[in-house]
């Protein structure tokens, strides 16, 4: 049932799950092992990992980055090392969950000298870079040790598109969080309320539940609902509007990203209409995915589904304006994509955000987003689809 009941009622319902075990020291030396042989693969003799999501995944360490340099130097043989400002030692050992030799710079000294001598110490040229570092950073590094550099998406993406059984408990965990919300908050509408108020309960929401917040939360109403990423500014639902949430928490770093179009009132015969074929695409999108097959052959059929039906073609509107769907892990958007060009096969533990949302121009959208991952035996959900325009 969308709205009658309260914001109130409705946080004094959530209680926090049973958490999920973590992610094992043991996990993560397989990681680096992994991750070993991939750079030897590459023909790189060591691999760097920047602060970010990466860096998280080998070492526990969960930091954004910045302009200082923190990152794992990881040798095809030989111990790992993290280089990192001598300043953080103390944060940086609190939250390090494998062991490593440190080594550590001063305000005034060059954290790429440390790299260039750990290279010199193994015997090593050629030094595989996280993609995800910034170009300033990896630049620097090359002038400073004249160091072959290559891109190591390969490695990462190697290791981090492919989620195990402890990975796959954790996002369970915050998509199901997640729907709980929007469960909630789908209970929470009323004429009058306005993005603001919903956004601030998602909020509290995520945190009842036990996340740290909302990871992001996109709330629309009426019109704005066809801009995939909303419009500025504050609405206020009225009667008959279409409400567009997507939003998403973290456990343990890992993320959900959930999107929910239901109507607060009652559907015109096309916002139904084309709420069903949104739910067909996706439904399509979802039965495509099979080991494999490439990842562009997802997207594919759910553009045939909107075809079928008089949208589109291609990224035309009325249709699908961007990619069905992305991977999913540590960061809400990570390679794999399901999107033509992408020929990457899918695999067991690879995991997808589904969503070929339907873009009306200027009046309406419709995005039905839930998570799938790829078993043998084809693609499981993380979240049950949507089950009608008017429930969540």
């Amino acid at each position: 049932m969308i709205g009658g009941s309260t914001i109130e009622a409705e946080l004094a319902k959530l209680q926090p799950p049973v958490q999920a075990a973590g992610i094992t020291r043991e996990e993560r030396l397989a990681r680096i092992e992994k991750a070993r042989k991939l750079t030897r693969d590459l023909g790189a003799d060591a691999l760097l990992v920047g602060a970010g999501a990466s860096l998280n995944y080998f070492t526990g360490v969960p930091w954004g980055a910045s302009e200082r340099l923190v990152a794992l130097f990881l040798p095809v043989e030989g111990e790992p090392l993290i280089i990192c400002p001598y300043f953080e030692r103390g944060s940086l050992e609190a939250d390090l969950k494998i062991e490593a030799d440190l080594r550590l710079w001063q305000e005034d000294e060059s954290p790429h000298a440390l790299v260039g001598q750990a290279m010199r110490d193994v015997g090593a040229s050629k030094l595989a870079v996280d993609p995800a570092m910034s170009f300033e950073m990896v630049n620097r590094l090359g002038r400073e040790t004249g160091l072959e550099l290559i891109e190591a998406g390969p490695v990462i993406n190697g290791c981090r598109m492919y989620k195990s059984a402890a990975e796959l408990a954790l996002m369970q965990q915050a998509k199901s969080m997640t729907l709980e919300v929007h469960r909630a908050t789908s209970r929470i509408m009323r004429e009058g309320i306005t993005t603001t108020e919903v956004i601030n309960f998602i909020e509290a929401a995520h945190r009842r539940l036990g996340a740290a917040g909302n990871s992001f939360v996109i709330v629309q109403f009426g019109r704005a609902t066809a801009f995939p990423h909303g419009l500025p500014g504050v609405q206020t639902l009225r009667e008959n509007d279409l409400v567009l949430i997507d939003t998403g928490c973290y456990v343990q770093g890992y993320t959900s990203d959930i999107t929910r179009t239901y109507v607060y009132g009652g559907a015109t015969d096309e916002q139904q209409r084309i709420w069903d074929v949104e739910k067909e695409a996706q439904a399509a999108a979802f039965a495509r995915a099979e080991v494999g097959i490439p990842c562009e052959a997802v997207d594919a059929a759910a553009r045939a589904v909107l075809e079928r039906h008089g949208l589109g073609p291609d990224y035309n509107l009325p249709g699908l304006p961007h990619r069905t769907g992305h991977g999913i892990g540590l960061s809400i958007h990570e390679p794999a994509y399901l999107v033509r060009g992408d020929k990457t096969l899918l695999a067991p533990g690879m995991c997808f955000s589904n969503e070929p949302m339907i873009v009306v121009p200027d009046r309406f959208g419709v995005r039905l987003e839930d998570h799938m991952y790829v078993t043998d035996n084809g693609a499981k959900w993380f979240t049950e689809p949507q089950p009608a325009i008017d429930r969540v």
